[in-house]
């Protein structure tokens, strides 16, 4: 198997990448602009500014490349990828305002805690237009005393959209939204009719 990557231009947001195995999606770097200098090709100036200052996952995930790809997996194929494709199809959609849901789309979950299974689970079912509270969040997922964790889990989070951390938000308002900040989140949730 192979982790092939699609990158993906949502108007008024910028370039966002899909990197996926077989039918998981390994990674969505969500659209931003990105000031870029020209000097290298797209995915590895991609690559590049993900791993210097990635806008999901943290600097403890960072996003897939030859070098963080197990070796089983690591080739990058440079060819269609139908599946990839379809769904930078659909974030761009969303993206444009449309309704889209993502229940359907399988994500690695290889080397998941059974907590993190349980968060991700939780977050996987709050509805487009809703939001909850990291306590909320906590108690979906089973775990009503681990609110932190699950604030954890959020930050974490390798597939934004598909693992909608953005509809976590903190009791006291927003929350915070690493990498891309508290607007981006906000704009997020304008889109799905959410205003805090």
């Amino acid at each position: 198997m192979s982790v092939t990557c699609v990158s993906y231009t949502a108007d008024g947001w910028g370039v966002g990448e899909v990197w996926h195995e077989g039918a998981r999606l390994v990674w969505h770097e969500l659209p931003c602009v990105r000031e870029t200098d020209g000097s290298s090709g797209t995915r590895a100036r991609a690559r590049g500014r993900a791993r210097e200052a990635p806008t999901q996952g943290g600097a403890a995930h960072p996003p897939p490349s030859p070098s963080t790809v197990a070796m089983n997996r690591a080739r990058i194929p440079r060819r269609p990828a139908p599946e990839a494709e379809r769904l930078a199809h659909r974030f761009r959609e969303y993206f444009e305002g449309a309704v889209v849901a993502f229940a359907d789309v399988a994500i690695d979950d290889e080397g998941w805690t059974p907590f993190q299974r349980d968060v991700v689970a939780a977050m996987r079912r709050i509805p487009y237009g809703e939001v909850v509270s990291y306590s909320d969040l906590a108690r979906l997922a089973g775990h009503p005393r681990a609110q932190r964790a699950a604030g954890t889990v959020c930050a974490g989070n390798r597939c934004p959209l598909v693992v909608p951390c953005h509809r976590i938000v903190s009791a006291g308002g927003i929350g915070s939204y690493p990498g891309l900040g508290p607007d981006y989140k906000r704009r997020m949730l304008a889109l799905e009719g959410v205003t805090l």
